[in-house]
């Protein structure tokens, strides 16, 4: 049975000045804390950077890391344990260690039994995998679940989604240069041109983040920069951020094909939480670009925008169609795994740190309301509606919850 959730209510004003607060010295708790090494999806980041493990040792914190969880991120096993962390050699002993497992992406495969009961978890969920049986054995094991992309702060933003937004965007410009490259198949052009020879055309679908740090870094090359989205707000706003150095239009079924016949990259970036990706260019579009242009669909894992787009890995991440270049690789900042694990790190560590200071999960996500909202799974209950509405399972408001103390 669903329980609606506590609108009107004054959670944090209301009934959370009711409680009488112990002090700091007397809630804090020492917290084990595993960080395995990422087996799926080739993914190379890692959920913790050596300076990470340092202020979490130094607040009192276990951190077991999982031998040559960071190899890949270029964080050796001797900066793990220079900076206090345990280095465990098998991911076995790392889980059976650990109360707290953070890592980049869910457990799959063997990994997801060596999940212990009562352990929390605090990864990304990827919802385009995500399934029932998935959150079925969180459930029947007990386990509180916090989805990376489900964490919303206080002020509305997503910060580890806006994180990894921002460096899909600056990569998209990057992956799509090397592309447009002699060498690599393209058309053998610059994106920012030199004197006498105008720049290349860059179409971004999308002025969200994405979109917004994509144009940011297509400005810094020099080229031409055309930004469609549906949402006139979102154009102004993004003119307004860019001093009006790019060219916006509605995202209309005329300007699209009309921007995208003149493209040297088109780059997808239009999306929208918890939805599929709209689909805005046609094969037929597509078709008309000139070859050797690029498409990079950066919301692949989403779905895509581009219709003839489809998810590609990184060791074979593009293919032609239409002798046009595919880029859509679904885990773009793995690409710049050592960016993106100390980005990952600056946001994880102080709701790591808050969960110790408080002294237990339970309390962290009654104080914290980013750990609140992108908690999933809590005590044997799903707590997302919208992953009960996907699935059709029944939810269970974290509120009351946490509240009644189930």
């Amino acid at each position: 049975m669903e329980i609606p959730a506590l609108q009107g209510l004054a959670l944090e004003r209301g009934l959370m000045t009711m409680e009488q607060p112990l002090s700091t010295q007397d809630q804090h708790k020492s917290l084990r804390i595993g960080v395995p090494r990422e087996i799926s999806n080739e993914e190379r980041r890692v959920a913790l950077a050596p300076s990470g493990v340092a202020a979490l040792a130094a607040n009192g914190h276990e951190v077991y890391v999982e031998s040559n969880a960071g190899e890949q991120a270029h964080f050796s096993d001797d900066l793990y344990s220079d900076a206090g962390g345990e280095i465990v050699l098998t991911p076995e002993d790392l889980y059976s260690k650990s109360e707290l497992i953070i890592k980049v992406g869910p457990p799959v495969g063997d990994e997801l039994e060596l999940v212990q009961p009562k352990q929390v978890l605090m990864s990304a969920l990827h919802l385009g995998n995500t399934t029932p049986d998935f959150l079925r054995h969180l459930q029947q094991l007990g386990i509180t679940g916090i989805g990376f992309e489900f964490i919303r702060d206080s002020d509305g933003t997503f910060p580890i989604v806006r994180m990894m937004h921002e460096i899909m965007g600056s990569l998209a410009v990057q992956i799509a240069a090397r592309y447009l490259e002699s060498g690599e198949g393209g058309k053998g052009v610059m994106l920012g041109g030199i004197s006498g020879v105008p720049p290349s055309t860059i179409v971004i679908l999308g002025a969200g983040v994405v979109g917004e740090w994509a144009a940011r870094t297509a400005l810094g090359f020099g080229a031409h920069v055309i930004v469609l989205d549906s949402d006139l707000g979102s154009l102004r706003t993004l003119e307004h951020f860019l001093d009006r150095r790019i060219t916006t239009a509605m995202a209309t079924s005329q300007y699209i094909q009309q921007a995208v016949l003149s493209a040297d990259v088109v780059i997808g970036a239009m999306m929208t939480d918890g939805q599929r990706s709209p689909m805005l260019v046609t094969e037929e579009m597509v078709a008309s670009m000139r070859p050797g242009s690029v498409i990079v669909d950066a919301v692949i894992d989403q779905g895509g925008c581009i219709e003839t787009s489809r998810p590609t890995t990184h060791s074979k991440p593009t293919f032609r169609l239409h002798d046009v270049i595919h880029y859509c690789v679904p885990n773009m900042p793995s690409n710049a795994a050592h960016t993106a694990t100390y980005a990952l790190t600056n946001v994880l560590v102080p709701y790591l740190l808050q969960i110790g200071e408080v002294g237990s999960i339970n309390e962290a996500l009654w104080r914290n309301e980013g750990l609140r909202n992108g908690t999933y799974v809590y005590r044997r209950h799903l707590t997302k509606k919208s992953l009960a509405t996907m699935f059709n399972m029944p939810h269970r408001d974290i509120e009351l919850l946490i509240a009644s103390g189930i």
